[in-house]
């Protein structure tokens, strides 16, 4: 575990994303729980802790700092404080809680619900959010096509294709909200075939400490919005 922290506070380095030893510890807990359930509900394909490090949680971590940047810009964040509420994010298709469990750890100012149609992965979301004692993270075991809330940011790591992605999460998108899309490679393609009603307005490119990959964020909003 002592490897594991020095390579998650190097990878933090790189990233330039300072967090307290609380949240550093919670990071390396939430690894230790997804092992551990991975072993009987077989949550993720990557068992080797070193592997889950830099194909999970440093790939999860990457997105913060652009994430809490177009907060800023986009005047979400302020919006936010104005209303005096909580922002709020949907990670769609969330799995083991990549990156909404991440985004809960590094960021307690944003309340974060995990929506999978898979009743475990809800339910080991929901252990996280108990045994971490994350109180702004929430597993909801539905389709996001039938939600009725509405979230600033709604994400989703390799979930679908944007298209499916932007218009299955379409009424759960607030006013003025934006779509977080994480992806290997730049999904030309799948950018093409986005409808007039979908705006892409940014694309990301991320480094991810240790992974040798094409790893970007497609940033979305629909068309209406200004």
């Amino acid at each position: 575990m002592r490897a594991l922290e020095a390579e998650l506070r190097q990878g933090l380095a790189a990233l330039n994303l300072p967090l307290s030893d609380e949240q550093v510890t919670r990071l390396l807990d939430y690894m230790a729980l997804i092992e551990k359930w991975t072993k009987v509900y077989n949550l993720t394909a990557v068992r080797n802790p070193v592997e889950m490090l830099t194909h999970h949680l440093l790939d999860s971590l990457a997105v913060i700092a652009p994430l809490r940047a177009q907060l800023a810009s986009t005047g979400i964040q302020a919006q936010t404080e104005a209303s005096s509420g909580k922002l709020r994010l949907l990670d769609v298709g969330s799995g083991a809680g990549l990156p909404g469990a991440v985004i809960a750890i590094c960021c307690p100012d944003i309340a974060v619900d995990c929506v999978d149609t898979v009743a475990k992965k809800v339910a080991f979301i929901q252990q996280v959010a108990l045994g971490l004692k994350l109180p702004n993270l929430r597993g909801v075991h539905a389709r996001v096509e039938n939600l009725t809330d509405e979230y600033a940011v709604v994400s989703s790591r390799a979930f679908a294709s944007l298209v499916d992605f932007t218009q299955w999460s379409m009424a759960a998108l607030a006013e003025n909200g934006i779509w977080m899309g994480m992806k290997g490679k730049n999904p030309a393609e799948e950018m093409a075939a986005l409808p007039a009603s979908v705006n892409v307005f940014h694309v990301e490119q991320l480094t991810v400490p240790g992974l040798d990959a094409e790893r970007c964020i497609i940033w979305m909003r629909a068309a209406d919005a200004h």
